[in-house]
């Protein structure tokens, strides 16, 4: 298995990947194509989580108006219940996330 290894069958849809069963901490790869998140939708996590962009370039927001332009190698912690969104995504290259959820902080 290859992190950077894109399975042919995606469209327009992010895949999402556990890499390893949820005992408390969730390892997924998620790969993203130009995806973003529904026009008012905030997500609202109860486990805080460690998000890594191994590939593409992204930007995430916040409901004050804060946001965060993300390209290869970046890294961003967001606490549980920390209200953000996924602004945009790229898709050449598509984006490749390396995301943790649990109790991290």
């Amino acid at each position: 298995m290859n992190l950077f290894d894109i399975p042919g069958h995606l469209r327009d849809k992010e895949f999402f990947e556990s890499l390893l069963p949820d005992r408390g901490i969730l390892i997924e790869r998620i790969i993203s194509t130009g995806q973003a998140s529904p026009t008012g939708f905030w997500y609202d996590q109860d486990r805080d989580e460690l998000v890594m962009l191994l590939q593409g370039e992204a930007q995430l927001a916040w409901p004050e108006g804060r946001t965060l332009s993300m390209g290869r190698g970046d890294w961003l912690l967001i606490p549980a219940h920390e209200r953000h969104r996924v602004e945009r995504t790229s898709s050449d290259p598509p984006c490749i996330w390396l995301a943790i959820h649990g109790q991290l902080t």
